[in-house]
Formats: structure tokens, sequence, C-alpha cells
């Protein structure tokens, strides 16, 4: 897969030190003492934040590689084709939005509204496209509109996410690996052709062999998936981190009336996603409560202001997003592409 050399996941040894000049030109500092994210606000004078962006690369591939996280405030920052030069400048282009599993609309080019789920649903929080064979490393979200109240986007370092993991569980989920269950066409959830962004069947067939992806054609023009991963990536920087989808798509994390719904309408086989440890076997009760309790301990969250960039490693750090009173427009863009044998063992 060819890599854009726009995007430093690491600082290379070979690029010049930045210089304190152009360090000077920003401010570096938390939200009130917290780990993550990264403030970078700018300094004294107002800056281009695109141009100061590809200059200083190795600066925003170390303070990603470091804290997973930086939030870009006070840029002056207002325009969607704004947001899309900043993420260019810093990561390289910007990535489709591709194996979908939730619905968005697309802004401009391949920027596009986060989950267009009802203000009232929460969104547990998950690394983006981590079931998929290849995934972005990089994904940066962008606030046009400040929410009426609410709407935060929680943000968790899944390398303290692993930390809190028992390791009894860990080490059943690294020997199985977990397995997601998929179905298209029950009338919940997106279809097929929308999810793979294609209406050939043959088309859809290649996606999965080449991808890894067990595919079943069911009766009505319905598709069953299922896809084994790995629980635990092995970041670029050689740290450990909790990348997978096995707690988000796991009937039991639906809020409670969804889940009732599900569960009332859906025989177990045929739910729109579901879990499994690699095995096939149901994954217990209270596993399913300890991965939701060590992500929920970690979370962090703070109230958007309009013009912020929230720029992500999304091996290294979870995202959510909590209920809403509108108005409240934060689109996202994805970069970086990865795939599984790249940080597997």
């Amino acid at each position: 897969m060819e890599r854009s050399v726009a995007c430093n996941i690491l600082p290379s040894k070979q690029r010049r030190a930045v210089q304190a000049s152009e360090t000077d030109l920003i401010h570096k500092s938390y939200l009130d003492g917290r780990p993550l994210p990264v403030v970078v606000e700018p300094g004294i004078h107002q800056i281009d934040l695109a141009r100061w962006a590809e200059t200083n690369r190795d600066f925003i591939g170390a303070t990603l590689a470091n804290a997973g996280a930086i939030l870009f405030r006070n840029f002056k920052i207002a325009k969607v084709t704004q947001f899309e030069s900043v993420i260019k400048a810093a990561c390289g282009e910007l990535l489709k939005y591709t194996e979908r599993s939730s619905p968005r609309s697309q802004v401009a080019g391949n920027v596009f509204t986060s989950t267009d789920y009802p203000a009232e649903q929460s969104i547990f929080l998950h690394t983006e496209q981590s079931y998929n064979y290849t995934f972005p490393l990089r994904i940066a979200f962008f606030c046009l509109t400040e929410p009426g109240s609410g709407g935060e986007t929680p943000i968790a370092d899944t390398r303290r996410v692993l930390k809190r993991i028992r390791p009894e569980t860990r080490e059943r989920f690294e020997r199985l690996g977990y397995l997601y269950v998929r179905n298209f066409g029950s009338g919940i959830g997106l279809s097929w052709k929308e999810a793979f962004q294609t209406s050939d069947r043959i088309e859809v067939e290649r996606h999965c062999r080449t991808s890894q992806i067990d595919f079943e054609w069911l009766p009505d023009g319905r598709l069953r998936t299922k896809q084994r991963r790995p629980v635990v990536a092995y970041h670029p920087s050689g740290v450990e981190a909790w990348f997978n989808h096995l707690t988000f798509f796991h009937v039991t994390t639906l809020e409670p009336d969804v889940r009732k719904h599900m569960l009332e309408n859906f025989r177990e086989e045929d739910l729109p996603n579901n879990t499994y440890y690699g095995d096939g076997s149901p994954i217990e009760a209270e596993v399913m409560e300890e991965l939701r309790g060590a992500y929920l301990a970690e979370s962090i969250s703070f109230p958007w202001r309009a013009g912020d960039i929230l720029l992500l490693d999304n091996v290294l750090t979870a995202h959510g997003r909590a209920p809403f009173t509108p108005p409240r427009k934060v689109v996202v863009a994805m970069t970086s592409p990865f795939s599984w044998p790249e940080i597997s063992k």
C-alpha cells in the first residue's frame, strides 16, 4: 500500500529539528492538567495553521505518538476547505469512507459529517474502522457549529484502557481474537450497497476476499459477513494499544431501549451487528461490563468551540459522542492508511 510521505508517524531523524522560532509561533498547554488532548493555540501573532502544520509535521507526529490527541484552538478556522487544507498539510491526502458501518453525509471531497445518529443518542467510545483490514491511522474532527448543549466528543487513551483489562480477559482475546458478525438488508442499518459503495455483488465479494471477510448471500438479497480481527495493536512507536470494535458492536453496548427493540425483533444470528470471541462463542456479560468500564474510566470530555480541530492518532485514542441539543455540526476526515499486518506481531 502506498503511503503519503506527508504524514510522519514518528519524527524522522533525517529531517531537520524544528527551529525554536517555529515552535514559538504556537502555545502548547493542557485542559485542566489532563494528559490529553494537547492544546495547540497561536502564539502572539495569528498564523496560517495549514502552513505551520506543513513545516511542523515532525512536531505533530511526535505529539500524537506521545499524547494521542491534539486540539487546535483559536486559529480562526471557519470553513471546511480550511479544515481540509490543515489536515492535508499535517498528514497527507484524505481517505474515502469505505466499508461503512454508520450513516454519514459527504460534505466536500473526502470530508464527511460525523455519524448522523439522532441527537438524543450517545455513541460509545471506539477506534475508527478497526474492524477493517485497512483503517486510518489519523482521524480529525472539525467543529463548524457548537452544540446548543452537550455533544462533546469524549476521547480515551487506548494504552491506558488496555492496562485496565484483567490479564485473563486480555489473554483469551489475544489468543482467540474476536469475531464481528454483520447482517445487511434487515431494514436497520446500512444496506450492503451503501456500506460497500457498490451495487455489484462481484465487487463486494472481491473486497471481502482481499479484506479477509467471510461472506454469505442470504434470501431476499441479504448479506451476512464475518470477520476475525485481533484486539491489540502494536503502534509504530512500539507501544501496545487496545484497538478493536468488539465492545462497540456488541449488542449489550446499545442503549437499553434500542437493545430491547433489537432482541425482540431479531434472532441473535440475524442482528445487524454483534461480536463474539474469535471461535464464535458468546462473550460473557461480566466481560462486556469490564470492557465498557475500562473505556469509561479513561474517558475525557471537553466542550466544543466553533473552529476547533481535534486530531487523533486513531490507534492510540478512542472517540465517541455525547447526546446534544441542536444545533451541532462536526465534520470528520481520515488520513494515513494502515493495515493490520503492519501493527500485528
